[in-house]
């Protein structure tokens, strides 16, 4: 996200306007990625911005470019990091979808991931002809024929469908390459996909929702966790119930990677660190934090107090959004005592994720003992402001976790599915064949 997962990332020292609308900075940023020997370069994605007129709209900055064209042109600049975009299942039609995606990982060679949302946003709803945004159990059922759809697509053509014997003028074998025929409860798709099958076959399913809907939909479908956890008791907890629901799908536990997200500022000494955090803190307007944590809890809090309490929120069940981040929200503020603005602040960097502030050793030494005690497969890493907070990350960071043996020092494989150690999921069609 530019310029910075921090709120105030854009009036911080470094960071310029030209940044955000030009491809050669972003370049050079996934190239410096792919220098960190990353495993992949994430983009996150929304379909709306807030209303002009709201409370915060004009000290918040936040570019989100269409996935594919920003990942298609970093496809030619890159050679080995992933390349990761969102795309909503409730906002797309599963064959554009499927086609996107699968005509990236062959322009990539097998280097796309693609991170399923289900979008639960009023003011995203309002931009495709809907005044209301569909039920979360429906969004969920709607993802997961959804993805069905979508995998069968790029199933349709088996690996070696395509011939190409000059000789004989046989250019595909029509055996290889399926209409899928679906009929299901939301789509009707016949297919084939009009791109063949990549070097790594598909591309990968990331998923991040921690609702009990979304936890199943994960279990199911998808290779790649994004969670948000607070504390390792917890990212334990969802780590042991995630992992536990893959045998009923017939999945073993390495079939699915668990990501927590981690802020991180870093610094050479911790006090530098936290004279970082300081600043970018006393960049963020109170307008503007007030008007992320309601975004965020779906809650206008404007008029409340912001040194007192959070006020009783509606029930869970109704929030159309992200329903597991709403909760995480509360209970934080519950077990720390927060007020409206300590509440604010503490989300205007990490939003919601853990956040890390603290020197090369201290944050590596937090990564591994989540890492090496099944609260975590590997991290989402959302630096504080670009570049230099990224800078950072790379140059410090990076270095301590390859000399402890925790991360490579070099990609061992061409493709992101071989950079997660993830297996190639068996074809659907030669599975019905057999």
């Amino acid at each position: 996200m530019l310029p910075g997962h921090h709120v105030s990332s854009w009036r911080y020292q470094g960071t310029k306007k030209e940044h955000l609308f030009n491809l050669k900075f972003l370049a050079a940023q996934a190239k410096l990625a792919e220098k960190g020997k990353f495993d992949m370069i994430f983009l996150a994605d929304q379909l709306n911005i807030n209303d002009p007129t709201s409370t915060g709209f004009e000290q918040t900055l936040n570019i989100m470019y269409e996935p594919f064209t920003l990942l298609g042109a970093l496809a030619a600049v890159t050679e080995k990091i992933g390349l990761v975009g969102t795309a909503s299942s409730t906002h797309n039609e599963p064959y554009n979808v499927a086609r996107k995606f699968a005509s990236l990982d062959q322009l990539s060679e097998g280097r796309s991931g693609w991170n399923v949302v289900t979008s639960g946003q009023l003011l995203e709803s309002k931009n495709f002809s809907d005044e209301q945004p569909l039920a979360h159990r429906e969004r969920y059922e709607r993802a997961e024929e959804f993805v069905e759809v979508v995998t069968k697509l790029w199933d349709s053509w088996e690996e070696d469908a395509i011939v190409y014997d000059q000789s004989s003028g046989k250019a595909i074998d029509s055996s290889k390459v399926h209409s899928i025929h679906h009929k299901g409860e939301w789509f009707s798709v016949r297919g084939p996909l009009t791109v063949p099958a990549s070097k790594q076959h598909r591309p990968i399913i990331i998923q991040a929702g921690s609702s009990e809907s979304g936890k199943e939909l994960a279990a199911k479908t998808a290779e790649v966790v994004f969670t948000a956890a607070q504390t390792i008791e917890n990212a334990r907890e969802f780590y042991r119930d995630l992992k536990g629901r893959l045998v009923k799908y017939g999945r073993q536990r390495d079939d699915l990677k668990i990501m927590p997200g981690v802020f991180i500022i870093i610094g050479r000494t911790e006090e530098e660190a936290k004279h970082k955090k300081q600043q970018l803190l006393d960049l963020v307007p109170e307008e503007a934090g007030l008007a992320r944590l309601s975004e965020h809890l779906e809650f206008d809090l404007k008029g409340y107090p912001l040194d007192g309490p959070l006020p009783k929120l509606p029930s869970i069940e109704k929030v159309s959004g992200t329903q597991s981040r709403v909760e995480l929200l509360k209970k934080v503020a519950e077990e720390n005592n927060f007020t409206i603005r300590q509440l604010y602040q503490h989300i205007a960097g990490a939003r919601g994720q853990r956040e890390l502030v603290g020197t090369p050793e201290q944050i590596a030494d937090d990564l591994q003992l989540w890492f090496k005690t099944e609260a975590a497969d590997g991290f989402n890493i959302l630096p504080s402001h670009f570049p230099d907070g990224f800078q950072d990350i790379v140059d410090l960071l990076i270095p301590e976790l390859q000399r402890r043996g925790l991360f490579r020092r070099e990609y061992e494989g061409d493709t992101l599915r071989e950079h997660l150690g993830l297996k190639t999921p068996p074809n659907h069609f030669i599975r019905l064949s057999e």
